[in-house]
């Protein structure tokens, strides 16, 4: 039985917000459906006016219009499920207490039909004026769409076979001053659609299905790392210095110890802190802050997983990463087939299923280029490449940065199935242990479907006396303009001089795997309130 809102026959009504004016079954509608401004288009501070007059009303009555709580005895998904399968014209004797906010309201005669709807979706409300009296009546006749209402009544279904509850007492619950958007009318802007996230959700099934997908994908990221004997914990949000990945932070202050702190960019270097202390399989999904720019793939603060196991090296990381992720797909979705954006913008179905390519970077410049390169070669001969490409070179930058904006701007864009992007050079990734085949790359992959990255992982560097070089050439570069730079983290240091065994690490954005899921192009689409400048009131 579908959940959708019907008419008075059983027919269905496809806006949740306001119903057409007239019903082809019924006739002309009447009552709070037709006479407010989500039908009329009418002054939204007369209306609210308008409410609150009632508001005033009923506390003149005695009756509170925010009571303190509701106690119901069935979602109305689990009133589906139990009843889904009743007869048409059936009525019961199974009594339930359902709560759910009004979005669809019909008078015919005696009767009104409402819709509400809890988390779990949408159910009809029977009202009678013969089984909940004049007074229970005239007061039901009050209700506006938005409000939230209490019912205690017995489960049936109409002449046409649409579940509903019979209504033999109700409660408002809260009275909702401000009218709700209407699909089409309302929230059309997208930053008001971000801005009011909770109109949003009211009005906008596709909203809600995102943030159902983001739900469920993190719930199975969590089943599968339990599964296979990951430990989930939670380090600092405040750091005294701001590493484990190139990034500009946040600076904050703290005022009892008089010192600046930054709010993380990563969550690596505490967690491998941890491998060092022998937890040796750790993982953590938490808010992350770089203080960067904001686009349809980024957000000043977002969400990572990263995990990191003990005696395994990138092999297993890129192993654990396809299982993550396609798991999630047939978990959040029910399949492992996903769309993205192809050349063109053209939508493409991919299987997550299949086996994910694996390639070099290097590689991956030279197909798109048709000049091989490597981070051994001298730093003029890649400048030259990347002026021939039109891609912007800073003095500062050595051959294996240079190499990855040659990758940046000529390949990336091409990955549209899944696919790990291998053999970092050394240069950028301070934290990755050297290849042991090739000392100018390291062992690191990063992962790109649909043109977008989405995972970061490698064999972690352990020899303390070379990370602590890395750090330095980091701090050297730093000084000399890089603000994403990291710089000399020496706990850290300390930490790895107590020996950390060989260890695999892997970071994945959480909101890109949920924009993938939810077939989204805006990562504001899948953060529940993303980024946005001020809003002027």
């Amino acid at each position: 039985m579908s959940d959708a809102p019907r008419t008075p026959d059983g027919d269905p009504v496809t806006d949740l917000a306001t119903a057409p004016a007239t019903d082809p079954a019924t006739g002309p509608a009447t009552g709070p459906a037709t006479d407010g401004p989500e039908a009329l288009g009418a002054d939204l501070p007369a209306e609210a006016g308008r409410r609150l007059a009632k508001v005033a009303a009923l506390r003149d009555q005695g009756v509170e219009p925010y009571p303190y709580r509701f106690d119901r005895s069935h979602t109305l998904a689990e009133i589906r499920a139990a009843h889904g399968d009743l007869e048409p014209g059936t009525e019961t004797d199974v009594r339930v207490q359902v709560a759910g906010r009004v979005m669809l309201f019909r008078e015919q005669g005696k009767l009104v039909f409402a819709t509400v709807r809890d988390r779990g979706g949408d159910i009809q409300l029977f009202v009678s004026k013969g089984q909940i009296g004049d007074e229970g009546f005239a007061a039901f006749r009050e209700i506006d769409l938005g409000d939230w209402v209490g019912v205690d009544g017995t489960v049936m279904t109409t002449r046409k076979g649409e579940l509903s509850i019979k209504v033999d007492s109700f409660v408002l619950l809260s009275k909702a001053v401000r009218p709700m958007p209407d699909k089409w009318h309302g929230l059309t802007d997208t930053d008001t659609r971000f801005r009011q996230r909770y109109a949003d959700l009211i009005v906008n099934e596709e909203a809600r299905r995102h943030f159902e997908i983001r739900h469920a994908m993190i719930a199975s990221f969590r089943r599968t790392l339990h599964d296979r004997g990951f430990i989930e914990v939670e380090t600092p949000v405040l750091h005294v210095e701001a590493g484990g990945a190139h990034a500009r932070p946040f600076i904050t202050h703290h005022n009892t110890l008089d010192m600046r702190m930054y709010l993380r960019i990563a969550l690596e270097l505490h967690l491998k802190r941890l491998i060092v202390g022998g937890m040796e399989r750790v993982f953590e999904i938490g808010r992350i802050f770089r203080n960067e720019g904001i686009s349809p793939r980024h957000n000043p603060e977002f969400t990572m997983m990263e995990l990191y196991q003990a005696f395994a090296d990138y092999t297993e990381m890129i192993e654990i990463t396809e299982t993550l992720i396609t798991d999630a797909a047939v978990d959040a979705t029910g399949t492992s087939v996903v769309t993205v954006l192809g050349p063109g913008d053209a939508s493409l179905e991919v299987d997550l299923a299949q086996p994910w390519r694996q390639v070099r970077m290097i590689d991956m410049v030279e197909e798109a280029t048709g000049v091989a390169v490597h981070p051994s070669q001298p730093v003029g001969e890649l400048r030259a490449l990347a002026k021939r490409f039109d891609v912007p070179v800073l003095d500062r930058w050595g051959s294996g940065k240079i190499i990855e904006e040659l990758f940046e701007a000529t390949a990336e864009h091409t990955l549209v199935a899944p696919t790990f992007v291998t053999g970092h050079p050394v240069e950028i990734s301070p934290l990755a242990r050297v290849d042991r085949h090739d000392p100018h790359l390291t062992e690191r992959f990063e992962l790109f479907v649909g043109g977008r990255e989405l995972a970061n992982g490698y064999s972690e560097l352990n020899d303390p006396v070379e990370q602590r070089l890395r750090f330095e050439d980091e701090q050297a570069g730093k000084e000399a303009g890089n603000a994403e730079g990291m710089g000399v983290d020496h706990d850290y240091l300390r930490a790895l001089e107590y020996g950390m065994p060989p260890t695999g690490g892997l970071g994945i954005g959480m909101d890109r795997v949920a924009m993938l899921l939810a077939g989204t192009t805006s990562i504001k689409e899948v953060i529940l309130f993303p980024t946005l400048r001020p809003e002027v009131f």
